[in-house]
């Protein structure tokens, strides 16, 4: 269990983030992880997406994202943006099924999908508290909510990975608006040098 949502998080990480921070934000992916280190590894040790973030809004702020993008933005995805949540919660979820014998179907894997990411936006940035949606999942498809308990000595180390990753993954997004915005801005100021120059 803690090697697949280990192996899974760090995929998306250098998959999907890396992907976003480089077509949107046209930012080296190491340059990026580099920048977040400090962030990543304080939320590693802390397991709270809350706790990390004057420290993730310093690292993101030190790779040249503005400060009204952080203010706004990391805020917001310390409490709504939660993909390690969201993988954690589904890979408990077949985990507990395989150790209930119990054998899922296409529709209940897609629900579990949808469930998890649904439970995640609700969860809040504190230590342990992906485990209280876990339940939430497991009902939704009908597993055993019990299973929980499978899960719960475990738990901590999950919730080291799934901070890191929800942190990571807020950095990225407010790293991609900020790109996206200084486009714009520069958009908007070569059309305004041409409505000038034609006047």
């Amino acid at each position: 269990l803690i090697l697949v949502a280990y192996l899974a998080m760090i995929l998306h990480m250098v998959v999907v983030y890396s992907g976003m921070v480089k077509a949107i934000a046209k930012m080296g992916p190491l340059t990026f992880f580099k920048g977040q280190v400090r962030a990543m590894t304080f939320a590693f040790a802390s397991a709270s997406s809350v706790g990390t973030l004057p420290i993730n809004m310093e690292c993101t702020e030190k790779m040249g994202v503005s400060k009204e993008v952080t203010s706004f933005v990391l805020p917001l995805g310390a409490t709504i943006n939660m993909d390690g949540t969201a993988i954690y919660q589904g890979v408990c979820a077949i985990f507990i099924a395989q150790v209930f014998g119990i054998d899922l179907s296409i529709g209940q894997q897609l629900t579990i999908v949808m469930t998890a990411v649904l439970a995640s936006i609700g969860t809040a940035g504190v230590p342990g508290s992906g485990m209280i949606m876990l339940a939430m999942v497991l009902q939704s498809v009908g597993l055993p909510v019990e299973g929980v308990a499978l899960v719960a000595g475990v738990d901590r180390i999950l919730d080291m990975m799934r901070t890191t990753v929800n942190v990571t993954g807020d950095a990225a997004v407010a790293t991609c608006v900020d790109a996206m915005q200084k486009r714009a801005a520069a958009r908007r100021a070569r059309k305004a040098e041409k409505l000038a120059k034609a006047a």
